[in-house]
């Protein structure tokens, strides 16, 4: 699964495979995936990732046609943002993990920590500890097969791209053409809350962005990782949630109040993208 998101190239010294120890994501949306592999005699990965890389640090190391050679210490990791090639070699038996995360699913915790305008920094070498850590727990859960389950998971990703988007991006020098600003998704954020019970037409938000329905779904998409409706649906889910969590309501009236055709249209929402039910949802 993994190696089909992410087309690794993976070796050990003797041209053999790697022993593959975990590799996935628990079930919901966290937009994270893990894949760990132990390499006998040293080892080989290359890829042109379509999601963001963070791999273990290597000793030689090539990332978008720049190369490192030195001696990683432990809690070093490599940030190789989505589209960038890289290859990095090391020598003797060593455990390899990479946590991939999907452009998408960064955009939008970057549009919700109000980091709109965040770019993924590409480094070598850079000691987060926290980040290391999360990597190594990450690994674990996978390869047990999720024991704590899809909450402690997301949960975990979760805290992993924030560390990401905290301490290694940096604001767009120039925003991109074809990108929204930030002005503007706070309006478009603030409509939809606003009309979070009702039906909200993509057109409606086009003309707060200005643009024709077709261009603003494309933008959208580009700039916050999902599309306008996923996006509202999105925002949907966060109220739910808080409702859920003041125990004053039932699903129903929930559901009701978020915009969800009914009680079973929000349960699949919410197992969808936590991976749970509401009830496990709201239990811790």
């Amino acid at each position: 699964m993994f190696q089909e998101i992410s087309e690794l190239r993976l070796a050990q010294a003797d041209g053999g495979l790697p022993t593959v120890v975990a590799a996935g994501s628990a079930p919901g949306e966290s937009g994270v995936f893990v894949f760990s592999a132990r390499f006998h005699g040293g080892g080989h990965v290359s890829a042109t990732p379509r999601l963001h890389h963070t791999p273990s640090a290597y000793i030689d190391s090539r990332i978008a046609g720049q190369a490192l050679s030195h001696k990683p210490s432990r809690g070093s990791l490599a940030i190789c943002p989505a589209g960038a090639d890289y290859a990095a070699d090391g020598q003797g038996s060593t455990q390899a993990i990479i946590v991939a995360v999907d452009p998408g699913q960064f955009a939008l915790a970057a549009a919700d920590g109000s980091a709109f305008e965040a770019e993924l920094i590409e480094r070598f070498s850079s000691r987060d500890l926290a980040l290391f850590d999360l990597a190594r727990s990450l690994a674990a859960e996978c390869a047990d097969g999720y024991p704590n389950g899809a909450l402690f998971w997301n949960g975990m990703a979760s805290t992993f791209i924030d560390g990401l988007l905290v301490r290694h991006t940096s604001k767009f020098k120039v925003l991109p053409r074809g990108r929204l600003d930030k002005q503007v998704l706070g309006r478009l954020r603030d409509y939809i809350v606003a009309h979070l019970d009702e039906h909200i037409e993509a057109s409606a938000l086009a003309e707060i962005d200005g643009r024709s329905p077709f261009h603003f779904t494309r933008v959208f998409a580009r700039s916050v990782g999902m599309t306008p409706y996923r996006y509202v649906v999105h925002l949907r889910l966060q109220r739910a949630l808080e409702l859920m969590r003041e125990r004053r309501h039932g699903l129903a009236e929930i559901a009701a109040a978020t915009g969800f055709a009914d009680q079973s249209h929000l349960s699949r929402w919410v197992r969808r993208v936590h991976g749970v039910s509401p009830t496990e949802l709201t239990a811790r």
